[in-house]
This record gives C-alpha cells, sequence and structure tokens, in this order.
C-alpha cells in the first residue's frame, strides 16, 4: 500500500477510543441521548470550573449558538450590528438570518476589529458591537467595553477560535455581554460538532435555554417561539473527554508553533502573526501573510500533498450576496489580509519533521518566485 504523506490543515483530536466506550455504556445505561442528559449538564460543570465561566448554555453548534444569543439580547429588528468582514460566513449570516444590519468595520494588523473606526460607524440605528477573535487573538476589549458604555450598545463576542485564551490573567469571555464558543471538530477544543453561548448574568440561562428547545418549558407550555439546538449526550461524551487533554492539546500546539516560528520569523515576503504579550494564547491556528504570490504558494503547497487553507478568503464583504451591506468606508486591511492570508497546518500529532517539511516547501517556493 502507498504511503499517505499527505498534510492536511487540521486533523480532529480523537482520544483512545476505549475510552470513548466508557461514555457509551453510561448512555446505553440510562438510555437517555438528549434533552438535558446527564452528560449534558456534567459538561456544563466541568466548563464552568475549567474556565471559570459563570453561566452557559450548550448547543448543537456555535451557528445557532449565534443566532440565540441575538434573540436574548433583545434588540430591536431592523437595528445595525457593527462586526468584521474577516471572519466565517457564519458571523455575519448570524446578523442577517436574525433581521439585522450588518455593518462592515475594517480590521488591524492582528486581524481584529479595528476599534479606532467603530465609532465613525455608529448611527442612531446601532445597536451592538459584534467582533470576532481571529486566530483566538483577543480583540481590543478595553476599548470595545469603552466604546460601548459610551453609546449604549450590546456587545456580543463571536470567540469561536478563543477557547482557553486568557487576556490580562482573565478568561476571554470576561467581557462583552456573551460569548460564543464553536466546538466544531476542526477546533482545537470539540465535541464532534457543538457550541457554548457564555455570559456573566446566570440568570439569562433559563431564557437562553427555552430559547434552544422550541421555547418549551414543560410537558404542556411552551412560553416562546424558539428553536432546536440542543447538544446531545454522544457530543458530551466527546467534550468530557476533549476537556480532560486540553491542556496537553494546548501544550502539544504550542511545541508546533515555535518549530514554525523558528524557520519561518526572518524570512522575506512572510509575515507570522502572533499574539501580544498580554496574551495566554492557545495556538489554535497558524496564520501567516504571504506578501508575494500567495496563490501561487499555496497551489505549490497542495500540489507537493500539503493542504493549507486561505481562511479568511474572501473577505465576507465581497461576496456576493453581503455586498450589498458595504457602507463605502475603507475596508482595506481587511482586504489585504483576505489577499495574503495563508493558515499552516497545526494539530496535535503534526512532527517537527513535518513542519520542516511544510517549511522548506514553503521556503523553496517563495525562492524560486512560483
Amino acid at each position: 500500500m502507498k504511503e499517505d504523506n499527505t498534510i492536511y490543515v487540521t486533523k480532529p483530536f480523537l482520544p483512545p477510543i476505549e475510552e470513548f466506550i466508557q461514555y457509551l455504556d453510561k448512555i446505553w445505561e440510562s438510555g437517555i441521548l438528549t434533552n438535558n442528559g446527564s452528560l449534558h449538564n456534567q459538561l456544563e460543570e466541568s466548563l464552568k470550573g475549567k474556565f471559570g465561566w459563570s453561566g452557559v448554555s450548550l448547543f448543537s453548534n456555535g451557528h445557532l449558538a449565534l443566532e440565540v444569543a441575538l434573540k436574548v439580547l433583545g434588540l430591536e429588528k431592523g437595528s445595525e450590528i457593527i462586526t468584521t468582514p474577516f471572519t466565517f460566513v457564519s458571523t455575519t449570516a448570524a446578523i442577517v438570518n436574525q433581521g439585522y444590519v450588518p455593518v462592515f468595520c475594517d480590521i488591524t494588523d492582528n486581524c481584529t476589529i479595528d476599534v479606532n473606526q467603530i465609532e465613525d460607524l455608529i448611527t442612531e440605528k446601532t445597536a451592538a458591537i459584534m467582533p470576532v477573535h481571529v486566530y483566538g487573538f483577543p480583540c481590543d476589549v478595553e476599548k470595545i467595553d469603552e466604546i460601548a458604555k459610551k453609546h449604549n450598545l450590546k456587545v456580543l463576542y463571536d470567540a469561536a477560535h478563543a477557547i482557553g485564551v486568557r487576556y490580562k490573567e482573565k478568561d476571554i469571555s470576561s467581557y462583552g455581554d456573551m460569548s460564543m464558543f464553536s466546538f466544531h471538530a476542526t477546533k482545537l477544543f470539540h465535541t464532534i460538532e457543538g457550541g457554548a453561548l457564555v455570559y456573566s448574568d446566570p440568570e439569562l440561562k433559563k431564557t437562553i435555554d427555552l430559547h434552544k428547545n422550541f421555547g418549551i418549558s414543560g410537558p404542556e407550555s411552551i412560553e416562546m417561539v424558539g428553536m432546536n439546538a440542543k447538544m446531545n449526550e454522544f457530543q458530551a461524551a466527546m467534550g468530557l473527554l476533549q476537556l480532560s487533554y486540553i491542556d496537553h492539546l494546548i501544550n502539544e500546539r504550542k511545541s508546533i508553533y515555535e518549530g514554525y516560528k523558528k524557520r519561518l520569523s526572518s524570512i522575506k515576503n512572510l509575515e507570522m502573526l502572533n499574539p501580544d504579550e498580554d496574551t495566554e494564547y492557545n495556538y489554535a491556528y497558524m496564520p501567516v501573510l504571504i506578501k508575494k504570490n500567495r496563490n501561487r504558494i499555496f497551489d505549490h503547497l497542495a500540489k507537493n500533498e500539503i493542504h493549507a487553507r486561505k481562511y479568511f478568503y474572501p473577505s465576507i464583504s465581497n461576496v456576493e450576496c453581503y455586498k450589498k451591506y458595504l457602507r463605502g468606508n475603507s475596508l482595506i486591511k481587511a482586504d489585504t489580509i483576505a489577499e495574503e492570508i495563508i493558515t499552516l497546518p497545526i494539530y496535535p500529532g503534526l512532527s517537527a519533521a513535518q513542519v520542516d517539511r511544510i517549511c522548506q516547501t514553503l521556503l523553496d517556493a517563495m525562492k524560486e518566485n512560483i
């Protein structure tokens, strides 16, 4: 059999199958597959204990968590929400799906929303700011908090990439009104699919949990129009296992990141993106900017069985179905970075030899001006 030398941008971490089977035994014993089973409730409590979260609600996926968050914030329909165009489409889709208008703000060199441009975009219709901790790099949370208080705006963070990230010794969820974390299979921490809303006010839990279960509060009681966004017991079982490994996974990713840094930190026409000194990072992604011939170099990597990703390209403001929300303000930084970005492979089990192979293939392509 031919050896598979393909390297993908990421691989889901799977714990030893015998450990997962132990949880499956518990599911079979209980006969409960969903609707707030014991494993679901155990995962919620375990996440609170691990990260110091005051309130947490689990979801079948992060996107539905975002949509519920927008419902719970109580914004007037048609309101404007200032957000970033440099993100996964889910961020913008949630805003539009819930009847709000996305207003795109440009980004900074670390790919997060440019706080110096936010106030210029505020109008009488602005109701909220929805920044994204892109690649797990924290936004300027202190300035965003200052702007939100000054203009009486809600702040919902898309923290899909940021589980385990701390800023100035505080969990990243400590900022804003709510944060959404994604537990998709490709994330540092996953529940196969899944997500969570984290909030400081535990009183929100009842309302959030009603929204994710059709508004049902009892066998014959429906309190509101809701949706089905519940996490099941199989997802929760995977989450409990992942949580027991998360510190090890972060440390392994850090080691891989350091290997890349050693090889790539002083290369012409290549810029590494790094967390600042106030951030305790989770090493969820390995983003670099290729200043010349990004697409050709990307294709060269693929031809050599190294599958990186242009994450995020195109910028959402350039996607046809979202272009109508453009305001005429400059998005030059977002557009430029979208044309230069490559996220390189990083995942537990990626060997030092594989990192060397990725770096050498990349550097050879840059040297030859492919």
